[in-house]
Formats: C-alpha cells, structure tokens, sequence
C-alpha cells in the first residue's frame, strides 16, 4: 500500500462511467419494470452503493476511505443504458477506484438481472471521468 501518511486530509470527488448496451425491448423492460428480477436501476444503484463502500475488500492494496457520499445515476437511449457515479471523500487519498468500482458493479448488475431477456448486452466504455482535489 502507498504511505499517504504525509498528505492532509482534503476534500475530493472522483466521478465514473460506464455503459451497457443491450436491445431496445431490454430498454423498454426496463424503463417500464417489467423484468422477472424486479426493478433493475434500484437494484443496480443498491449494489453500486455497496460495491464502493467496500472497495478496499475488492482491490488489493486499495486504501479504506470514509465515504462522504456515493451518487449513482442512469440514463439512457433506445439501446443503451449510461451509468454515472460520483464519490466524495475527505481523506488523504483519492476515491477514483470507489467511482470506478461503483459503475463496474452497476453494469454488472444490470447484466445479471436483464441476462435472461438479453443475449447479447455488452458492457463498455468504463472509465474515469474526472476527479477534483479541494
């Protein structure tokens, strides 16, 4: 683990996204909540939640942070559903890898419940959007 021990505790923010793409009826499903798994952006904002606060379990050597907030967004298109998560801190060290991981879960979430209905979602385009140090 990098020694942080130095730096002062700042605010900092880390914001991800990420997408699934899948079929417009997948979309329609899930826009209407008609998925046998139930309502899958409640469900995928849940597990995103969780995944971020238990990062330092997921990836080796990953700082614990004390989370201030972790926000989780979806949008979409005709066949494409856009994931965005932003986490803030006040540590010695950034929250990049708890966004990331947040969007990550949540695409995966979304995999696993439309999976049935869905053959052949593909998730893309994870990556780091911006982060701010105050």
């Amino acid at each position: 683990m990098v020694d942080v021990g130095h730096k002062p505790a700042q605010e900092r923010i880390a914001v991800a996204e990420g997408f699934v793409r899948c079929q417009p009826q997948t979309i329609k499903a899930l826009h209407a909540k008609k998925l046998a798994k139930g309502d899958v952006f409640t469900v995928a904002k849940i597990a995103a939640i969780q995944a971020a606060k238990r990062t330092d379990e997921l990836i080796p050597l990953c700082h614990s942070l004390p989370l201030d907030a972790v926000e989780v967004s979806f949008t979409h298109t005709k066949n494409l559903v856009h994931i965005i998560a932003e986490a803030r801190t006040t540590a010695k060290t950034g929250v990049e890898m708890e966004a990331l991981t947040a969007v990550s879960v949540a695409a995966l979430t979304i995999y696993d419940m439309c999976k049935a209905v869905d053959k052949t979602m593909v998730i893309e385009g994870i990556r780091l959007v911006s982060k701010i140090k105050k």
